[in-house]
């Protein structure tokens, strides 16, 4: 194959993969997320490894080799966050790496790989879509009393929150009373009323109200 039809070949893949990845972030990602910091990053990376992969098709041999220790080595620097990032968020930054390695093989064929990206476009689709589980939420609350018992947490969540799916305990503090929790729940509906109708029994008592101000006095 001459220089030529290498760069045809090239510049084909190249359209499939930005055609993919545009697609994903600003047809899938962005009208869903609106998370803007994260569009840039996802292209840059697709782009990238799409550029690195076309490379080692076309230096091949010793060349291509170090090309290909240097791919691991980048990948294996990248750290992603997970106190910034969603775990949905990346997702989407495993598809776009997928996406820019397969549409820059050079010796997979072009329908083959149009359909494999369509096969990750349809996937990301439907599992990150919004009526999916759309009422599933995930938050961190504080709560100004320390939970002792596991049913009177859940009945505390449940009238604060929703209906209680599960929680992870980040903080405890004796000193000022604190709880701090990671909580997913499940939103009440549109109507208002809960999506169990009855709320688990419970017979702990909640924090107890904080009294009233003494009203000030005039002097005259």
């Amino acid at each position: 194959m001459d220089s030529t039809e290498n760069l045809g070949q090239i510049a084909t893949h190249l359209g499939l993969d930005l055609l993919a990845v545009t697609l994903l972030t600003f047809g899938v990602f962005y009208p869903r997320h609106r998370r803007r910091e994260l569009v840039p990053a996802y292209l840059a990376l697709n782009v990238a490894l799409f550029a690195v992969v076309a490379a080692l098709g076309s230096v091949g041999g010793n060349g291509g080799l170090t090309l290909g220790f240097g791919l691991f080595g980048v990948l294996s620097i990248v750290r992603l966050r997970s106190d910034a990032l969603q775990h949905q968020e990346v997702a989407y930054y495993f598809i776009t790496l997928v996406l820019g390695l397969l549409c820059g093989l050079p010796g997979l064929d072009l329908t083959v790989a149009a359909g494999l990206a369509g096969v990750l476009l349809l996937i990301m689709y439907a599992a990150d879509h919004p009526r999916l589980y759309a009422r599933d939420r995930r938050t961190v609350v504080t709560l100004d009393v320390v939970h002792r018992d596991e049913r009177d947490l859940r009945a505390d969540l449940w009238r604060r929150l929703g209906e209680p799916l599960g929680w992870t305990v980040r903080e405890i503090d004796h000193v000022r009373d604190l709880m701090v929790l990671e909580v997913r729940y499940r939103a009440p509906r549109r109507d208002g009323a809960p999506v169990n109708a009855v709320a688990p029994r419970t017979s702990a008592r909640l924090a107890p109200a904080a009294p009233a101000a003494p009203a000030a006095r005039e002097n005259v």
